[in-house]
């Protein structure tokens, strides 16, 4: 056969996977040109969790990236990961902001475009398939790879071949969790081959530790492209190392072809980089083989971590963990891929953390539960379903065949703050936090968040505070990071509680400034000063997230079981409902609060 080629990841997802996403475009462009002289089938640069991490994080605009990108890689294939009809966010979205997505992606220099659904339903992936071929592009459908009771070699082949037929260039077998092993690679790639004409590329996590393996299998049954990431930013819950995969094919009848030498020297640059996000480095980014019994892929356990310790329940990880398969068990199968790990992780949390299941049921479990993420794979628990939507009519239909076109509505929302079709992108994406994002580029307060010194002394950093602080008798472990830009009276402080980065805005006492009644205003960190959940009426939360939606106005009247607020935790929002019946007496919560489970947000008066 053909020499094999490679597709390195570590531009997307070696560092997504490794350090949480944080790699800014300055540690990236220095390297792009020795990137760019190896000859690469494609660089995955794109998509996945960048989008969301440039806005948040790096304040960054996503599309510029993009675009310097394709400048300093004039040679060399971009490659993105993408949703299908979720495309970068966590929902469906209409046909006409999936073509506009895509065809400004193309416009801003991406070649090819891995397509995939969390479901495998094909349905999702159709309408970015013909957006991508109507823009001249590469379109590879990709298979979410998971394993269950209701997943078969034979589901794969049957999807691969849809994803042909509705014009796909390639195939890729997504592994997103490291649920492959050798022999099972063997049998899957063959089958593939045997069935479709055009190439097949394999991601595989090195998460179990099989990763090498798993490639070697692959391009022996005849896969085409494997993909890997620099060493640096290689193992674990990363991929196989673009280096040892070249040597261990080298003089072999599937050599790459790639320079040894000219990799090593990359690699040793992103090692120095990588030095940089020290502060981001997980202890549960390494191998770990649970992910064989679990299927939880690495960066979903470090989520579920950093939530169990913000809530003093790290001692329940060995109940969360066991939870999720029975979850997932309940919701027929689903793989574990984004956007569906984070609905089975958060709603097996809640299940730990509440007396009894599904005693709260986030809101985007009972959307999958009434088909509005696609075809369950396997059969749903009906008593979970019943529970979730009631007697609610479940969609059959391609869920996006239910929504009217969005743009039109979408560049009014945003309005001003939109100075090209790109940012209504960004806004569509991320509503709110892309409107933040495009406010504060209008006012210039993009400050992206503080990296740690390398090998600092402590009384060298920003800010050299770490010590422990007991509130209502828990105890948390805080350490600041660093401080942001001072502004009027006010300073922003980056810390870690138990591990969760938050932003407190700090006023000083000898620098007060005044509101308008002459008084000294307040503003400290959202959530202070709030009353403490201790009566029957008091709504309260599970976990600590942050309010996105207040549902009620004092004076209110509410039933028991009526929404309150919507909470965003871990990516995921769940309706907050009224323990009693009675009148909304007080709301102690607004729109962008971050809340924890102890503070009583609203108070209702008994009827």
């Amino acid at each position: 056969m053909s020499k094999v080629t490679i597709t390195d990841l570590t531009l997307r997802d070696g560092h997504q996977s490794l350090i949480a996403t944080r790699m800014r475009t300055e540690d990236m462009l220095p390297i792009c040109e020795k990137m760019d002289a190896v000859g690469f089938w494609s660089l995955e640069v794109w998509g996945g969790a960048t989008f969301d991490a440039c806005l948040r994080f790096l304040k960054e605009d996503p599309w510029e990236r993009l675009r310097q990108l394709r400048e300093a890689l004039p040679n060399t294939r971009l490659q993105m990961l993408l949703r299908g009809q979720n495309l970068l966010g966590y929902r469906h979205y209409a046909d006409d902001v999936v073509r506009g997505f895509v065809a400004k992606s193309a416009d801003n220099g991406m070649d090819v475009f891995r397509i995939f659904d969390a479901m495998n339903d094909t349905r999702n992936v159709r309408v970015a398939i013909e957006a991508v071929k109507k823009e001249g592009k590469h379109a590879q459908g990709a298979i979410s790879y998971t394993t269950s009771p209701v997943h078969t070699p034979e589901q794969f082949v049957t999807m691969a071949r849809e994803m042909v037929d509705m014009g796909c260039d390639s195939i890729a077998i997504k592994d997103m969790a490291g649920l492959l092993t050798p022999y099972a690679t063997g049998e899957l790639v063959s089958a593939l081959t045997d069935a479709v004409a055009v190439p097949i590329h394999l991601h595989t996590h090195a998460t179990a530790g099989l990763s090498e393996m798993c490639h070697l299998k692959a391009v022996e049954h005849g896969a085409a492209n494997i993909n890997t990431a620099m060493s640096a930013f290689a193992g674990g819950t990363s991929h196989a190392p673009t280096e040892s995969m070249v040597a261990a094919l080298h003089d072999s009848q599937y050599t790459t072809g790639l320079d040894l030498a000219a990799l090593q020297e990359i690699g040793f640059y992103f090692r120095e980089i990588r030095k940089k996000y020290h502060q981001f480095e997980s202890e549960f980014t390494g191998v770990d083989t649970r992910v064989q019994t679990t299927q939880v892929p690495g960066g979903m356990i470090s989520n579920l971590v950093s939530q169990l310790k913000a809530q003093g329940a790290l001692d329940k990880v060995n109940q969360v963990m066991t939870e999720i398969p029975r979850v997932r068990e309940d919701l027929g199968y689903p793989p574990l891929v984004t956007p569906t790990s984070q609905i089975v992780g958060t709603q097996a949390v809640m299940n730990v953390l509440t007396e009894e299941r599904y005693q709260t049921i986030t809101n985007e479990v009972k959307s999958y539960l009434q088909g509005r993420y696609g075809r369950t794979p396997g059969q749903v628990n009906a008593v979970v379903r019943r529970k979730a939507i009631g007697d609610a009519e479940v969609i059959e239909c391609r869920p996006a065949d239910l929504l009217q076109d969005e743009m039109d509505a979408l560049r009014k929302q945003v309005g001003d703050l939109a100075r090209s079709e790109e940012d209504v992108m960004i806004y569509a994406m991320f509503p709110d936090l892309g409107r933040e994002y495009l406010e504060h580029r209008r006012d210039g307060k993009l400050v992206p968040e503080p990296l740690e010194p390398v090998g600092a002394k402590a009384e060298e950093k920003n800010a050299p505070v770490e010590f422990k602080a007991t509130l209502h008798g828990e105890t948390y472990h805080i350490k600041v990071t660093g401080t942001g830009h001072k502004r009027d009276h006010e300073r922003p402080f980056y810390v870690t509680v138990d591990g969760m980065p938050e932003e407190i805005v700090v006023e000083t006492l000898d620098e007060l400034a005044l509101d308008g009644d002459g008084g000294a205003r307040r503003d400290g960190p959202r959530g202070s000063g709030r009353p403490r959940a201790t009566k029957p009426g008091h709504v309260s939360t599970s976990m600590p997230g942050t309010i996105i939606d207040v549902l009620v106005k004092e004076g209110d009247e509410v039933k028991a079981g009526d929404g309150v607020l919507i909470l965003e935790a871990m990516k995921m929002e769940t309706e907050v409902q009224a323990p009693v019946g009675g009148v909304v007496k007080a709301i102690h919560v607004a729109k962008g609060d971050s809340v924890n489970p102890d503070d009583a947000l609203v108070e209702i008066e008994g009827s």
